[in-house]
């Protein structure tokens, strides 16, 4: 078990019409865990990872975030974004501003950082992600990966508790990939508590701490990448290995 829980789901259930997308998952990330979420399409990953930052508000259950519940809307709701950065699978970047625009509006927006301070630290996320050299240019005049690095120093540049990623890297191109699943691995290197939706199983194997196999709407496996990837227990997770291993 976490040691010190950041976020805990308790029960949580989701429906989309008659479909019921999560079945009473409960789940427990502590904090500095980098937990990979891989299973079948529509075994209802996104719709877990949206649900940790309320873009998907539950049907029953409880998520805490650090021991708070999630709160409804309004400003809280704002603020628990905040905390909760998310990668999606398209960048979502705005693109009548520039790189370094589109990092610091959150700061001055929500974190209320005066222009210059937001604009120094986001400067240091370009360097951290491998971009500093690209800050007056606009989201269209990057690669897809670079647009994706931006859009990780954007959701660092809140300081959040933690991360959610949703399949960051499956818009990419393949010599794209590895740029930012790079980024992601240094992340999880320097302690970011991090929940991954993917489908690079060598990123699970190399940076998660746990590897948690969906199908249905449940959570199956819950295991270290070593047990998962060499000893899946169910069959649904031996299934989904023996397709995607196959090379």
């Amino acid at each position: 078990m976490a040691v010190d829980p950041l976020i805990e789901l308790r029960d949580v259930n989701k429906y989309f019409g008659e479909l019921h997308v999560l079945q009473d998952v409960s789940l427990t990330v502590g904090r500095g865990e980098v937990v990979v979420v891989i299973g079948p399409s529509g075994s209802g990953k996104s719709t877990l990872c949206r649900a940790i930052n309320r873009l998907e508000p539950i049907a029953s259950g409880t998520i805490t975030l650090d021991g708070e519940p999630l709160p409804e809307e309004g400003k809280s709701l704002a603020r628990l974004r905040s905390e909760v950065g998310m990668v999606f699978q398209s960048f979502n970047l705005f693109a009548h501003k520039t790189v370094l625009q589109n990092i610091s509006l959150g700061q001055v927006k929500v974190r209320r950082r005066k222009k210059d301070e937001a604009d120094r630290r986001s400067r240091e996320l370009l360097d951290r992600v491998g971009l500093a050299d690209q800050a007056d240019k606009y989201p269209a005049q990057l690669s897809g990966g670079q647009q994706q690095r931006v859009a990780i120093a954007r959701a660092l540049a809140m300081d959040p508790k933690a991360l959610l990623f949703d399949e960051p890297t499956s818009a990419l191109d393949p010599e794209m990939i590895n740029e930012v699943l790079e980024v992601m691995r240094q992340l999880a290197h320097d302690g970011m508590t991090m929940v991954v939706v993917t489908h690079e199983m060598g990123f699970a194997r190399s940076a998660a701490n746990r590897v948690l196999f969906m199908a249905d709407g449940r959570i199956v496996e819950d295991r270290t990448p070593e047990e998962f990837f060499t000893a899946p227990r169910s069959d649904r997770a031996k299934d989904f290995l023996s397709k995607i291993l196959k090379h």
